[in-house]
């Protein structure tokens, strides 16, 4: 889950990982939530406005390809304009999501997207074009070392999928995943992208 502060040239925003529960929805109407729902609601509309918005994630569903702190630069795009293996941002329940692209759905009158976190085992529900926000056109890594354009990825390469299937096993491999992955980038400063 993402929590969310705002300024015009760059927004931090909850990114979820998972379908809400009743449970859920009803803890992210406590008013400690309302400001990050608000945040992502300020978020959306600016990318919708002014085309572009940058923000900083905290959630974990794209690992390894975002890791919680990396900064993601959206741009606003049109459903039909997105191609399997992107990275979208979209905005559901006052919450957003940047998840990959693994399909379409829906008719021709009304197109959908299906999508799903990297580490996630399963897809989303479809994304509607009222829903979309844009595509993720570049990461900067959270220690502000690296910065790459991400390009669509038909799928992971065979390291990334491993890193993956490790993953997804459980919350404490994507702990130790991350300790690691941010004692690397500590020791070792030259690094020069993030991995999307």
């Amino acid at each position: 889950m993402l929590a969310a502060k705002f300024s015009p040239a760059k927004a931090t925003a909850g990114l979820a990982e998972k379908p809400h529960s009743s449970l859920l929805s009803e803890l992210m109407n406590r008013p400690e939530n309302v400001s990050t729902t608000l945040a992502c609601s300020l978020a959306g509309e600016v990318v919708r406005r002014f085309g572009k918005v940058r923000l900083r994630v905290f959630g974990t569903s794209m690992l390894p390809s975002i890791l919680p702190g990396d900064l993601i630069s959206v741009q606003r795009a049109g459903l039909s304009g997105i191609s399997s293996g992107e990275i979208v941002l979209y905005s559901r329940e006052g919450r957003l999501f940047a998840h990959r692209v693994v399909g379409r759905a829906g008719s021709r009158e009304d197109p959908r997207l299906i999508t799903r976190g990297d580490r996630l085992s399963h897809n989303d529900p479809p994304v509607s074009s009222s829903e979309l926000l844009g595509r993720v056109t570049s990461i900067e890594c959270g220690d502000g070392r690296g910065h790459g354009r991400v390009r669509p990825a038909a799928r992971l390469n065979t390291r990334q999928q491993m890193i993956v299937r490790i993953l997804q096993t459980s919350d404490r491999a994507a702990y130790l995943y991350l300790r690691l992955v941010g004692h690397w980038r500590s020791s070792f400063s030259g690094r020069a992208d993030c991995q999307a």
